[in-house]
């Protein structure tokens, strides 16, 4: 039972922080690469008290429910789009033992809670009582189906090629040349999983310039920043999954296991944010064509490529 306890604080403390200092780092990669300088500043040196002023800041803010609103449905929105990536760490390994629970289908198990975590925005655009915030939620929905059928065909690649669902088996049955063998299925699960997030160049259904902010355009205070909050834990289990799939997870040279399980998900943490500051938005028929016509073709050459590796080896 203590051992159970100790690694559930462990996992609340790690989706406390991660998530917080991707946050961090994405204020200053982007103040380089864009030259902004407003972040740069809070707190004096390189800014390191933003992340802390724009806490201060939701904390300030009056907490708003539209009159119009479903208030009972209003309200746990945050919480469905949040709570989803907290209970999806409890299978993700972060070295050999280091796993709250090893589920015999732990993958499927990722798979179906991630899918969870979307219906927070539907489920805010749909009670805000307000069309842009409809059209936002549409607008997930729609990124959602398109997106979870390449997301789960990549995945099932990696689960043929490693013959268990079980996500320490996965990163145990691993091998350096697997890099190359799923990389295309890699490649399909980290810009599927982008585009589930919703984040640039997928984020049709926040876009500023036309619906403000999608399901979250009501939000204000604290609710907001829970929103806020799901979009970078999102970023922390996405690079999680792609280094555990498809990267090794723990497999490196020299340095622990965990160490080389942060360093792989740091380093697509901050992929992540280069892409949101390199590429423009998608329009909607543009970010459907690219799931249907280029990532499910892809993902299904994939299927094919492990099927005939494994009928060799």
């Amino acid at each position: 039972m203590l051992e159970v306890v100790l690694s559930f604080v462990v996992i609340l403390i790690v989706f406390l922080v991660l998530p917080l200092i991707v946050g961090q780092t994405e204020h200053k990669v982007m103040a380089h690469m864009q030259s902004r300088l407003g972040p740069m500043y809070a707190g004096g040196f390189h800014g390191w008290a933003q992340l802390i002023a724009d806490g201060v800041k939701f904390m300030q803010k009056e907490d708003v429910i539209p009159a119009a609103a479903d208030r009972r449905v209003f309200m746990i929105a945050p919480g469905v789009a949040l709570v989803p990536y907290l209970v999806v760490l409890i299978v993700i390994p972060l070295d050999r033992g280091l796993v709250a629970v090893d589920l015999d289908l732990g993958l499927f198990f990722v798979l179906a809670v991630m899918g969870v975590g979307v219906l927070g925005a539907i489920m805010a655009g749909w009670a805000s009582a307000n069309k842009y915030s409809v059209l936002g939620g549409m607008r997930a929905a729609a990124q959602l189906m398109s997106y979870e059928l390449p997301l789960v065909l990549a995945a099932s690649s990696v689960a043929m090629a490693a013959g268990t669902l079980s996500m320490p088996g996965i990163v145990e049955a691993w091998q350096w040349w697997w890099l190359p063998w799923q990389a295309i299925g890699g490649v399909v699960f980290f810009v599927a999983g982008l585009a589930e997030l919703r984040r640039p160049p997928f984020d049709m259904p926040i876009a500023e310039s036309e619906i403000i902010m999608g399901p979250m355009t009501e939000y204000t205070g604290m609710r907001f920043a829970l929103f806020m909050l799901s979009e970078y834990a999102g970023i922390v289990v996405l690079s999680l999954l792609t280094t555990v799939l498809f990267l090794g997870g723990w497999h490196g040279p020299f340095l622990p296991g965990w160490i080389w399980t942060l360093i792989k998900v740091f380093a697509l943490a901050f992929v992540v944010i280069w892409l949101r500051v390199t590429y423009p938005r998608l329009r909607e028929d543009q970010l459907q064509k690219l799931a249907w016509a280029g990532l499910v073709p892809l993902a299904l050459v994939q299927l094919a490529l492990t099927g005939v590796v494994k009928v060799l080896i």
